[in-house]
């Protein structure tokens, strides 16, 4: 996957949504790299898109929260072809398992060291 920031999505004006994939990966990488960079680059066309955090812990438990501004903008990413057709060789390859959560978020805030502290946007 692409190079991330190292630091978390700046809070945004509630409400908007969390998209939390939750996934354990099956052995190698048989295209995944190339094909989560490209996922990365099309998500960032929708309308909506806020940003995305990941992480993966040493015991392979991966973790992708895409935030967006609406339902409409998630309705719309996952009705994008090659998004859905990377879902299909996901299943059929990358995936031992995973799991989705959709949440609204209804508070958001920061902290950064040296920096004022932000109580959030509510």
């Amino acid at each position: 996957m692409s190079d991330h920031p190292v630091a978390p999505v700046a809070p945004h004006e509630p409400p908007y949504y969390a998209v939390v994939f939750t996934s354990v990966r099956t052995d190698g990488d048989n295209g995944y790299g190339e094909t989560a960079d490209r996922m990365e680059e099309l998500v960032q066309e929708i309308p909506g898109f806020l940003g995305m955090d990941i992480a993966r812990t040493p015991g392979g438990l991966g973790v992708t929260v895409g935030y967006f501004r609406d339902e409409d903008a998630i309705k719309e990413w996952r009705a994008v072809l090659d998004h859905r057709a990377a879902q299909s060789r996901g299943r059929a390859e990358w995936y031992e398992r995973y799991a989705v959560h959709v949440a609204k978020v209804e508070r958001s805030y920061a902290f950064e060291r040296g920096h004022a502290v932000d109580e959030g946007v509510e």
